[in-house]
């Protein structure tokens, strides 16, 4: 399920990289900034769930 997880938060990266940088290109400012905040949203996804993943990893190690 995390797979899944970190699949979407890369792919709203792409997206919003792409969206950026078109949006710089063409001189929309508008355009620009929403994919500023895709990416954004892409990459707080991508740290939820690998600090979801380091604490899944750190629960393993203390059971015994």
């Amino acid at each position: 399920m995390g797979t899944n997880k970190r699949i979407k938060a890369k792919a709203e990266q792409t997206k919003g990289r792409v969206e950026e940088v078109a949006g710089r290109a063409v001189g929309n400012e508008s355009m620009a900034a929403k994919g500023h905040a895709e990416k954004s949203k892409g990459d707080l996804r991508e740290a939820k769930e690998r600090a979801k993943g380091s604490a899944r990893k750190a629960k393993d190690t203390l059971e015994p």
